[in-house]
């Protein structure tokens, strides 16, 4: 049973599983970052060996009801320890002042900072010491949260990106990225292809 703290599958979930049911293969170690109600972690579970991680203590308890055995409760990657050869994240990228915040559990899931990108910036300074070597992390972005900035972020941070799918609706695009270490670290960064 949904907990109204806890973020429900939307677009946005869909279009990440996709990608996910795509490009992991049989037997990768897999972190879902802000598993929520555990939708893709568990669709996952069947071929991967998958760690699902919330903030949201009523996430991790509707993850478990959803079959996800492997759930831990941290801020972000707070405590985890890798390697994974595949990392997954549908991060808050809703740009939002701070009279628009949402109070309790479900602010965690929305709350994208002031450009959008708070989140996924510090997801982004982290996110290396838990990837295996060759792993790749999926990252849903939004327009709304200038994809731009957010692969130049990853850049700094010695990732290079491709899109992997995209998903148009009224008001805003949503992008499934693909980022793959470059082993070259930290570098200058670059401005995003269109994609097609």
């Amino acid at each position: 049973m949904r907990h109204w703290q806890v973020y429900p599958p939307d677009d946005d979930t869909f279009l990440l599983l996709g990608a996910a049911l795509a490009l992991v293969a049989p037997g990768e170690r897999v972190l879902e970052v802000g598993c929520g109600s555990g939708f893709i972690s568990a669709r996952l579970a069947s071929r991967a060996e998958v760690t699902g991680t919330d903030i949201n203590p009523h996430a991790l308890r509707q993850s478990r009801q959803a079959g996800v055995t492997d759930v831990v409760r941290a801020d972000l990657l707070c405590g985890i320890r890798g390697p994974f050869d595949t990392v997954i994240f549908n991060p808050p990228y809703l740009p939002t002042r701070p009279e628009e915040r949402v109070d309790g559990w479900l602010g965690y899931a929305l709350d994208g900072g002031e450009d959008g990108t708070a989140v996924i910036r510090r997801f982004a300074t982290q996110v290396g010491r838990v990837l295996a070597p060759g792993g790749r992390i999926l990252l849903l972005v939004s327009s709304l949260s200038d994809p731009s900035r957010v692969r130049d972020t990853f850049s700094a941070q010695g990732f290079s990106c491709s899109v992997y799918s995209e998903y148009r609706m009224e008001g805003e695009t949503l992008f499934v990225f693909v980022f793959t270490a470059t082993g070259e670290g930290r570098k200058e960064t670059g401005r995003p292809e269109e994609s097609s």
